[in-house]
């Protein structure tokens, strides 16, 4: 059963939950990233800034969070880790266990229709160092690791499919390939992992989340009342809670961008806190 947990936003992306089961999301157009408590109750918790694509927790606190520079941003402070000139903005991004940050630029506006500029899989490990892992990533969107992290799982909208890398045993990124390749106008936004190493994918214009296997058979399927499902990302403490965020709502078309949240039977991997 779909719960709606909150709404009245715009391009809602990044969902993460912590420890204590907050959910943070970004409101994309219209700037700030909130927490939404367990009780219901939601608060700001970055004002303001605009094109978050995609959030991280910090191992020291506060949020790791996305736009025109990749930022920690603790008790109102702000810590650049990665921003360089010829990278106009990053979308979405990820973590792994040694506290890395993993994110995707964006070369070209996605918004705007026309010929894209491909952009990149860049590597954070720490203040202004960063290493590029690959290119060729037409749209960049969600980002996730299989459990053990021998597998990298890259939502590129352009494609649109996922793009898929083995991890090596020395970090880099190697015999790249396709999955879940989709038609008729749906795209691959925010996608999240689960303990069986399937990919649940957050499929925007399609009205659905889809859970593929690791080879890109589409394994179950969730109906969402909105044209614009744009991420996904587990919480709970069991990790059974499926977050769906989205950037409208077609049942009830005022509540404009819409928080979701469904039990699904396979927890989500965990993920791991920044520590950049």
């Amino acid at each position: 059963m779909l719960e709606t947990l909150a709404y009245g936003y715009g391009l809602l992306e990044g969902p993460r939950v912590d420890s204590n089961d907050n959910l943070y999301f970004s409101d994309v157009p219209n700037g700030g990233v909130y927490r939404r408590s367990p009780s219901g109750e939601i608060s700001v918790a970055i004002p303001k800034r605009r094109g978050v694509g995609g959030i991280a927790l910090h191992a020291d606190g506060g949020l790791v969070v996305g736009g025109k520079s990749i930022c920690h941003v603790k008790d109102g402070q702000t810590r650049i880790l990665l921003q360089r000139d010829d990278i106009p903005g990053f979308n979405d991004l990820f973590t792994d266990s040694a506290g890395r940050v993993y994110v995707g630029t964006l070369r070209s506006d996605p918004f705007k229709e026309g010929a894209r500029t491909p952009g990149e899989l860049w590597r954070i490990e720490g203040e202004g160092k960063a290493t590029e892992m690959y290119g060729g990533v037409g749209l960049t969107n969600g980002i996730g690791f299989s459990p053990g992290e021998k597998i990298i799982y890259h939502a590129d909208s352009a494609g649109p499919h996922l793009i898929v890398h083995d991890v090596a045993a020395d970090g880099r990124m190697i015999n790249r390939r396709s999955i879940a390749q989709m038609t008729g106008g749906t795209i691959p936004d925010g996608i999240c992992v689960d303990e069986a190493g399937c990919i649940w994918v957050a499929v925007y214009g399609g009205r659905c989340a889809v859970r593929y296997t690791p080879d890109g058979k589409i394994d179950s399927k969730i109906d969402v009342p909105a044209k614009a499902v744009t991420s996904v990302c587990f919480g709970g403490k069991d990790r059974r809670d499926l977050y769906i965020v989205t950037a409208d709502n077609t049942e009830v078309p005022e509540r404009k961008g819409t928080v979701f949240r469904i039990r699904v039977e396979t927890p989500g991997v965990v993920v791991p806190p920044a520590r950049v």
